[in-house]
């Protein structure tokens, strides 16, 4: 009975539902496109190790820090070393001078030149011979850092992919040992860095990477202090190592007790964790506009079935008549209304569905995967609508007189 009397006004049920559609689809669009990025967000941290905890003077990560951190003085080498002879749940420690083209540093010039073309978008990092083990580096040609490069502050570099196309645009492979322009001074190529399998939206930072000796890096920008230090964990001991490092740091910079750390050091979990919490935030608020169109298809629900029964008064009549009970008016009505909304659901789902592949097919490099739960949480919560705004109308439609009924017409 219900089908049939959604079925007998196709183009009303429509109208009245579009509120529901609008909210469900809402919903599961932005759910999809949140657990996918989490999901790529995940790979990223588990391809780069998830033994690996970082440690800065300033606050990395979403968000960043205050003004005040930048009085903080910057990790040293000898602070990787003192965790090193301190703990052994520590494994390793690479060491990374990062952006040192950057954040004033304009006595360097990062600008790279190789014939009649440049490359201006280079992040030049000055990074430690282990850090392409402990970050998972894969190199497409060539080699990486090594010690005597190092040691010998020698003028050589690692390029990433988007580096080698700019320079190179014709010549995908054999670029290794080829020499550039970099900072008034000629730099030779060593190797040139594979891109990743995960990326989020298509795109790494290492992409975009110049890396030279850490060694050199202190040569050619002395002026640049910042030191980031990754630190490898032993396997299974990655809090014993967090906790090891935390406290050596706090003593060797005079963090007293009961005060807050003058630096960062957090693992690979914790960035994934400060996603969380932005998406959740996020995800509030696409629940809180889902809400108002669910709120205006819920009015709309309400406002139809008012109006259904008021149309029908005399077919309750005559149900009433012939021994209908209220309960059977209230659940007659109320099916009505749950099956008027979860059509909505379903028209909602279909959408979201739609829209989701259609990211996909436009935007490859957007992750937009719908989870089974927001599937069944639209549908549930669209029957829900159903089930608390037809209750009014469900309640009236019961104590109707029928003898009034009878003669309403």
């Amino acid at each position: 009975m219900a089908v049939d009397s959604i079925r007998a006004n196709k183009f009303r049920s429509f109208l009245t539902i579009l509120g529901i559609v609008v909210g469900v689809t809402t919903a599961i669009v932005v759910a999809s496109i949140l657990t996918g990025m989490r999901q790529s967000i995940v790979a990223i941290v588990e391809d780069y190790g998830t033994n690996n905890i970082y440690a800065f003077h300033l606050t990395t990560g979403i968000g960043g820090g205050d003004r005040d951190e930048r009085s903080r003085k910057p990790l040293t080498v000898d602070d990787a070393e003192a965790i090193l002879a301190q703990t052994s749940a520590v494994e390793d420690i690479a060491l990374v001078a990062p952006g040192i083209g950057n954040f004033g540093a304009a006595s360097f010039d990062d600008n790279i030149t190789y014939e009649d073309r440049n490359y201006r978008r280079a992040q030049t990092d000055g990074v430690s011979p282990n850090y392409e083990r402990i970050s998972n580096l894969t190199l497409l040609e060539g080699r990486f850092i090594s010690e005597v490069d190092n040691m010998q502050r020698r003028n050589v570099i690692v390029i990433g992919v988007n580096c080698a196309e700019a320079l190179f645009p014709n010549e995908p492979t054999g670029n290794v040992g080829k020499v550039v322009k970099m900072n008034g001074s000629t730099w030779e190529i060593i190797g040139v860095i594979a891109k990743r399998k995960t990326a989020l939206f298509g795109e790494n930072e290492e992409d975009s990477k110049v890396f030279m000796p850490y060694r050199t890096a202190r040569k050619v920008a002395p002026q640049r202090e910042y030191l980031l230090q990754i630190i490898q964990a032993r396997s299974g001991r990655l809090n014993e190592a967090l906790e090891d490092s935390e406290a050596i740091l706090r003593q060797r910079r005079d963090v007293k007790y009961g005060e807050k750390n003058n630096f960062d050091i957090k693992t690979a979990g914790e960035f994934i964790k400060e996603f969380d919490s932005i998406t959740a935030m996020v995800g509030l608020i696409a629940i809180a506009i889902s809400s108002l169109g669910l709120l205006v298809g819920g009015i709309g629900v309400m406002n139809i079935m008012l109006v259904s029964v008021t149309e029908r008064t005399k077919e309750i009549g005559i149900r009433k008549a012939i021994g209908a009970t209220k309960g059977a008016i209230v659940l007659q009505f109320l099916l009505e209304a749950m099956m008027l909304t979860f059509f909505g659901g379903i028209i909602g789902v279909t959408i979201a569905l739609g829209i989701s592949n259609l990211i996909l097919l436009l935007i490859p490099s957007l992750p937009a995967q719908v989870p089974l739960w927001a599937v069944i949480s639209g549908l549930t919560v669209s029957v829900g609508v159903g089930l608390v705004f037809g209750v009014l109308p469900a309640r009236k439609a019961s104590r109707l007189d029928p003898i009034e009924c009878l003669r309403y017409e």
